[in-house]
């Protein structure tokens, strides 16, 4: 039934909290992942962060939990194929009976020349980019359906990419980017271009359950995907951004956080451009033009 604003408490401790989510961060032991489990961990929430590397896991758990006031939980787990997402999914069984929240961040990406890109370039990145965050989800449907309600539904954050609505990681040629120059991370943006409807299905699949679904569009943040970029092309990459500045902490975990509040809770289908206008501006573009007329 409907409420009055008079009879609604839209208090931002209510609209934002965060005491109660239980989040799975898939590949948060680093990158964008690390980010997310920080923002539900300093808000009191309890954490579980995966990924292969158990050394990476532990350190990230240690940092979190010694920031508080929430829990950090990991568990190892490696999603190249749909056996590694089952064997996940039952992992995450055995430390919680429900989640609040699926961040399905696991990713990775694959350079390469245009016309000696290799098949296998092409296998791991779908197998992990898009099949691992299907598998992933359905693997998991009970614990996200348990404690959903209408008013207050479970949430699937799926981790996508700019590279899903652009073309610039391929287009920069010679100039480099967040592949080699002459190389290119062709398999790369297609497959986030699947996260992208992948996420439509799923969320229209997903609401009568009480489970919204929707997608985060990163553009240049800090995480080892796009290591080698900000080591060797920072300012390629600061010559499209309108801000002058590439992605922040800050900037990633509170599109996450407010995805997974009550403030988002009638929010589903939704695809989140977070590349600092970059795109929509076309600044990049614009830059090209003002220096060839000099």
């Amino acid at each position: 039934m409907a409420h009055a604003a008079s009879e609604t408490d839209l208090s931002v401790t209510s609209l934002f909290g965060f005491r109660k989510h239980i989040a799975l961060i898939t590949g948060g032991a680093t990158g964008l992942g690390e980010m997310a489990a920080q923002g539900f961990v300093q808000n009191g929430g309890r954490a579980i962060i995966a990924s292969r590397k158990e050394s990476e896991l532990k350190a990230t758990a240690d940092r979190l939990n010694k920031l508080g006031p929430g829990k950090c939980q990991y568990v190892v787990a490696d999603l190249k194929d749909k056996a590694g997402c089952m064997d996940l999914c039952e992992k995450v069984k055995k430390l919680t009976d429900t989640l609040t929240v699926l961040v399905n961040n696991s990713g990775a990406t694959w350079g390469a020349p245009y016309d000696d890109f290799p098949e296998a370039g092409w296998d791991k990145i779908y197998a992990l980019n898009v099949k691992a965050m299907y598998y992933t989800t359905v693997g998991l449907d009970a614990l996200l359906k348990k404690d959903a309600t209408a008013d207050k539904p479970s949430r699937v954050i799926n981790i996508a990419s700019m590279a899903g609505v652009q073309t610039t990681d391929v287009t920069v040629g010679s100039e480099g980017g967040l592949a080699a120059p002459g190389h290119g991370t062709f398999s790369y943006g297609p497959s986030k271009a699947a996260c992208i409807h992948l996420t439509k299905m799923q969320a229209s699949k997903l609401m009568p359950d009480h489970v919204t679904v929707n997608c985060i569009c990163p553009g240049a943040f800090p995480s080892r995907m796009t290591a080698y970029g900000f080591k060797e092309a920072m300012e390629t990459l600061l010559a499209g951004q309108p801000s002058g500045r590439v992605g922040k902490p800050e900037d990633f975990a509170g599109v996450v956080l407010f995805l997974s509040s009550l403030g988002s809770a009638h929010m589903t289908g939704n695809i989140i451009e977070l590349d600092g206008g970059s795109t929509q501006s076309g600044f990049r573009s614009q830059r090209k033009e003002r220096a060839s007329k000099m």
